[in-house]
């Protein structure tokens, strides 16, 4: 829910649109939080990433790197852990998720952008880390690239038993 995805270099109106609901889940949510960073650097540009997605964003220590201020003051409440990730998915989540749950039974939900990049890349990345632990994404709470994208994404959870609510 970074500043760049919502309303900055990579916004898009559905983001923008999701951002009430996000806060209202995080307002509401009864467990541990995550929230990951996309993190880049001024050598954005001559990342594999950049030759492929040639539009700067996510740069650290800039505006567009920071949480949308809505996402941010529904979060001041609440205890959370940050992961910066350079690049799609992260593979210290499950590292971090599996830590925390110290041998407890655990579930996983997943909110936030973009459904068919960052979203799908870690419900992936989850699902096959934990492959009987119960994941979902609450579809409400993202936004993808496009309408079609986000759909197209979903179905792909789906497909890889992922609950999509």
């Amino acid at each position: 829910m970074q500043k760049d995805f919502v309303d900055g270099a990579l916004g898009t109106k559905e983001a923008a649109l999701i951002v009430p609901k996000v806060v209202g889940k995080i307002k509401n949510f009864d467990g541990e939080i995550i929230v990951t960073y996309d993190t880049h650097y001024d050598n954005y540009m001559e990342t594999s990433e950049g030759k492929n997605l040639p539009v700067p964003h996510c740069i650290k220590g800039t505006e567009g790197w920071q949480l949308d201020k809505n996402v941010t003051c529904a979060l001041s409440d609440r205890e959370y852990t940050a992961v910066e990730k350079p690049t799609f998915g992260s593979l210290e989540l499950p590292r971090l998720i599996e830590a925390s749950a110290d041998g407890d039974d655990f579930s996983i939900e997943i909110i936030g952008l973009c459904t068919d990049i960052c979203v799908v890349s870690n419900a992936l990345v989850l699902k096959a880390n934990f492959p009987e632990i119960p994941i979902s994404v609450d579809s409400a709470c993202c936004a993808g690239v496009t309408p079609q994208a986000h759909e197209a994404a979903l179905a792909t959870m789906r497909s890889c038993q992922i609950d999509v609510i």
